[in-house]
């Protein structure tokens, strides 16, 4: 029971530092890389917490994420995605088994396209298209908590989620 506890303490810390990575893009369009790195170096520990064994789990994590950031490095040397954003999405891979993941990138992608059209709508509105930034680590924190409270929370399970 006690595992639980850290395991779910851990989860709660990663809403919250996603919470952070949302109001920091929003605000200065810019996510810090020592809350890309807290959040991936805390990975291992909740690994640990999950009981997840090193073969399969932790190879089939580290394989999501070098996916992930692989496609998203694409994304940004094509200039779609800010560095901050790869990073973020990347180290969320290390957390989130494939499934889980894949349910992120699908509502992160929803929630950009709708925050793209919102704030590219005010901005013309506004006649300033040449400032127009979107702080996509809303979408990402947003889809990110989605799927914590979807799959993890122990609330959430009984309405049907399961626990990676």
């Amino acid at each position: 029971m006690q595992g639980d506890y850290l395991v779910y303490g851990l989860l709660t810390a990663l809403a919250i530092a996603l919470l952070f990575a949302a109001f920091t893009d929003m605000r200065r369009r810019q996510i810090d890389n020592w809350l890309n790195a807290g959040i991936a170096l805390a990975a291992p520990v909740y690994w640990y917490a999950s009981g997840l064994t090193l073969w399969p789990g932790v190879a089939l994590q580290f394989a999501v994420a070098a996916g992930a950031f692989a496609i998203l490095a694409v994304l940004f040397a094509l200039k779609m995605m800010g560095g901050g954003d790869v990073k973020l999405l990347t180290a969320l891979a290390l957390w989130l088994p494939w499934q889980p993941f894949l349910q992120l990138v699908v509502l992160m992608s929803l929630l950009g396209g709708v925050l793209t059209i919102v704030l590219g709508s005010w901005h013309v509105m506004r006649r300033q298209k040449d400032k127009l930034k979107i702080p996509y680590g809303v979408a990402i924190a947003t889809a990110g908590i989605w799927v914590l409270a979807v799959n993890y929370w122990p609330v959430s399970q009984a309405a049907g989620g399961h626990l990676g």
